[in-house]
């Protein structure tokens, strides 16, 4: 039986017909398959590879560490340097309300342990997100989502959830007493890189403020150059109480965190101790490939080339089947005229050596969030593939 037959048969699956590819080795932009054909990773994994794949100071981060020690104990309670010295030089780029780091193993995670904070911290119920958002689908994350879809099969959820529309400041008034926590993406992602306007998340931070209500910021996606900033709240200088981060943290490794004031966190250090456990979290490996992606991504200047990136897209997707362009830095959503030509688009792509994808929430779109390490002239290469495509017959 070969590798295929045995991934079907034995891998949980999570949609009727996966893509299949059998990858056997990754370098930069590119992964190769079984039959040695080269493909362009062209949404980094779902915004992990920021840096590309395999990128060398990410490889020899993780090589160090392995060879000095790997899970020692369950997460909080050893002084372990990987830990230490990547949350000091996370923090450092950050606002200094944003100085205590919990490590998790995913975004749902952080998501997860950001709620429980909350709710904590406030000692209030009700959590507020945004229609259309996606923070993750562990149950809790799962019952902040609006969509029936994906959700109704899984039944009743955490109560106290109640939904705002991004941009609509009217819905603010939902934010009461009652509310822990208002979550949100400065740019949703599933439902289609529509980025949130400067002046509502002004209004949103004063509404919550006024409440006595958290402000989390899912930058699980926008995070780590993504946008062009580090983090997405930084272009915007509206400073969460918590922020959630995961995907591009590790440059392929598995590692999340949720961060806020010191002050705050340590309310899950009494009444009950133990207050939020992980076994795994901040594992040593994972934060010593996470500091070598951050100092990475500090150092190498791929931020600073982010918007001469994004004005290439604008400039080149330009076509009479591209009905929007919805651009968030070196991201973008190219929105065509049906789910049908999407998924013929995609298919052709693929074929092509072109791996891109569709968001969760959108149905005519497709996803578009290559690594920050292309060039200029891969991604000009790139924008022309996909006008090729769709000049061609779909």
């Amino acid at each position: 039986m070969n590798l295929r037959n045995l991934f079907l048969r034995h891998v949980a699956q999570t949609s009727p017909e996966p893509m299949g590819l059998e990858i056997v080795s990754a370098d930069g932009l590119y992964l190769t398959d079984a039959s040695g054909k080269k493909y362009m990773d062209l949404i980094s994994g779902i915004g992990v590879s920021v840096l590309g794949h395999q990128h060398p100071a990410v490889v020899d981060a993780v090589k160090q560490q392995a060879g000095q020690y790997m899970h020692t104990l369950p997460y909080g309670e050893f002084v372990l340097s990987p830990q230490v010295e990547y949350a000091k030089l996370l923090t450092d780029q950050l606002d200094k309300t944003l100085n205590s780091v919990y490590f998790v193993n995913s975004g749902a995670e952080a998501t997860e342990g950001a709620i429980k904070l909350a709710r904590r911290y406030t000692g209030r119920p009700n959590v507020i997100s945004c229609y259309q958002a996606y923070h993750g689908s562990t149950t809790g994350a799962m019952a902040l989502n609006s969509d029936v879809f994906f959700t109704q099969a899984y039944r009743p959820f955490m109560p106290g959830v109640k939904h705002i529309r991004l941009n609509e400041v009217p819905d603010l008034d939902k934010i009461d007493e009652n509310t822990a926590a208002v979550i949100i993406e400065p740019v949703q992602a599933e439902r289609g890189v529509y980025a949130a306007d400067p002046q509502y998340l002004a209004k949103l931070r004063q509404r919550t403020k006024e409440k006595g209500a958290l402000l989390i910021f899912d930058e699980i996606q926008t995070g780590f150059g993504r946008t062009g900033k580090l983090f997405a709240y930084q272009k915007y200088n509206v400073v969460p109480d918590i922020m959630l981060i995961a995907k591009g943290m590790g440059g392929g490794m598995p590692i999340g965190a949720f961060i806020s004031d010191r002050e705050i966190m340590q309310h899950f250090t009494r009444n009950p101790v133990l207050g939020h456990l992980t076994t795994f979290g901040g594992h040593p490996v994972n934060c010593a490939a996470a500091h070598a992606t951050l100092e990475t991504l500090l150092e190498s200047g791929l931020m600073d080339r982010v918007a001469e990136k994004e004005k290439l897209l604008q400039s080149k997707l330009v076509h009479p089947r591209i009905k929007e362009l919805r651009t968030a830095g070196l991201w973008a959503a190219i929105e065509v005229e049906s789910p049908a030509v999407m998924h013929a688009v995609i298919s052709k792509c693929l074929n092509r050596g072109m791996i891109m994808d569709w968001f969760l929430f959108n149905e005519k779109s497709l996803r578009l969030a290559p690594p920050l390490t292309i060039t200029m002239e891969e991604l000009e290469a790139v924008c022309d593939d996909i006008l090729h495509v769709m000049n061609g017959e779909l």
